[in-house]
């Protein structure tokens, strides 16, 4: 059997695909706005392992401890486990975006891949994604503002974590209705030094004081609670749709292997040792949230408290843009630059979400299916199919193609087991 590197094979592919027809050239995706422009290739390697960490180091800091609470000690191996596929398929799409230097957005490797269908997978997988995150970010602020200042009412109707959330929406609001969002993109930059801080201050709040310690011994392993972690540890790596906006923007590409390698030790070494520590200090009756556990008269405490509640508002709209812009796209041309439409989508997009977090206000149960059902399949699943598509290496059975179809397989049955969990999870709250 004649082996023909990767690269050579898309430059084939490419040249071909040229003769016949510019579809694969013209990839401009509903919702992804200037899609279709070069990005400037200007970030150093720095600057974009930065930006990486900043998109994988999210609010799963905060749900890590709980994750490993559930399935038990053995269970942090699934985190590695996971951890070491999703930088594999971030080496894939990096392959994969190798092979057509046009693709600038996620969804133009599915189209690239599998036409307009692989397109729409990826699309709605993505969105779905980010209303869901952006979802639980309000269900965070709420669970920890009702925790801060408890009993706290309204009116008989709405309370609580319910009035907390409304309120949040409120404050989030004006952000959503930027056009120039560069402002939150340095707000949101600082994502890595809230990650920072609030795992700094939980483990100083366990070496401190003395009331709560490292103690803890927990369980060696949880089989009945396995799905949920897995679910959770998934969802701490649902960076992927990023990465075409990183691979664009660094100036040289051949570094992008690397950026992925150093972002990818430097989170799972950070999710590692938060759930250790919180595992450590509460046992199996850590949060969903592990600041929910933290006693509010320590100082520590308070900055992992208050750090927790900023960043979420900071990186909201950014969350959301994407969503909003492919609605926009969607309305006949003569409207898209209407500034009261845009407004008016922006607007629904943020209550939407806030019924969304009133209606279902479990932060751990709703990032267990994010985690099941979306990360896995836009982190790992995804990136492995377009791969094997756009490769052609399916059509040889070596040891790469069934070591990708392992984790394809294993991915889906974590898919599977992880929704079903994490719904069943959420029907038995309601």
């Amino acid at each position: 059997m004649n082996y023909v590197p990767f690269l050579e094979k898309c430059r084939h592919i490419g040249h071909a695909s040229r003769n016949n027809d510019d579809e694969e050239n013209n990839l401009i995706t509903i919702g992804d706005d200037n899609s279709s422009s070069s990005t400037p290739r200007s970030s150093t390697f720095f600057r974009t392992c930065l930006n990486g960490l900043n998109a994988l180091s999210g609010v799963g800091i905060l749900s890590i401890p709980y994750a490993l609470a559930s399935g038990g000690w053995l269970s942090i191996i699934l985190l590695f486990a996971i951890a070491m596929a999703a930088f594999y398929s971030g080496i894939l799409m990096k392959r994969c975006m190798d092979s057509n230097h046009n693709i600038k957005t996620y969804p133009e490797i599915g189209h690239l891949a599998f036409g307009n269908l692989g397109r729409t997978a990826v699309s709605l997988s993505m969105y779905t994604e980010l209303y869901l995150v952006a979802t639980g970010f309000l269900i965070l602020e709420g669970d920890n503002l009702d925790n801060l200042f408890p009993n706290t009412e309204m009116s008989s109707i709405i309370g609580g974590k319910k009035l907390f959330v409304v309120v949040v929406g409120i404050i989030i609001m004006p952000t959503v209705w930027l056009d120039d969002l560069s402002l939150l993109s340095y707000v949101s930059g600082s994502g890595v030094i809230a990650s920072g801080v609030i795992v700094g201050a939980v483990f100083f709040t366990g070496a401190i004081d003395e009331s709560v310690g490292f103690r803890e011994k927990g369980r060696v392993v949880d089989l009945g609670g396995v799905p949920t972690a897995v679910s959770l540890y998934a969802f701490c790596y649902c960076a992927h749709p990023v990465f075409p906006s990183l691979y664009n923007s660094i100036k040289d590409k051949q570094q992008f292997s690397k950026v992925l390698l150093v972002c990818f030790v430097l989170s799972t070494a950070a999710y590692a040792f938060m759930a250790i520590i919180g595992y450590l200090m509460f046992g199996s009756k850590v949060e969903s949230q592990i600041t929910l556990n933290l006693p509010k008269n320590k100082i520590t405490s308070q900055i992992a408290i208050y750090t927790t509640l900023v960043n979420p508002i900071a990186k909201y709209a950014l969350m959301v843009t994407p969503i909003t812009n492919a609605l926009k796209s969607l309305l006949p041309h003569q409207h898209m630059n209407n500034r009261f439409i845009s407004i008016s989508i922006s607007t629904a997009l943020v209550f939407s979400t806030v019924a969304a977090a009133v209606a279902v206000p479990f932060f751990g149960s709703l990032t267990s299916l994010v985690g099941a059902f979306l990360s896995v399949t836009a982190s790992i699943i995804m990136p492995c199919a377009c791969y094997l598509k756009i490769s052609g290496t399916y059509k040889e059975l070596g040891f790469e193609t069934i070591a990708i179809v392992t984790i394809i397989f294993i991915g889906v049955v974590i898919g599977v087991f992880g929704t079903y969990n994490a719904l069943a999870e959420i029907i038995n709250q309601l």
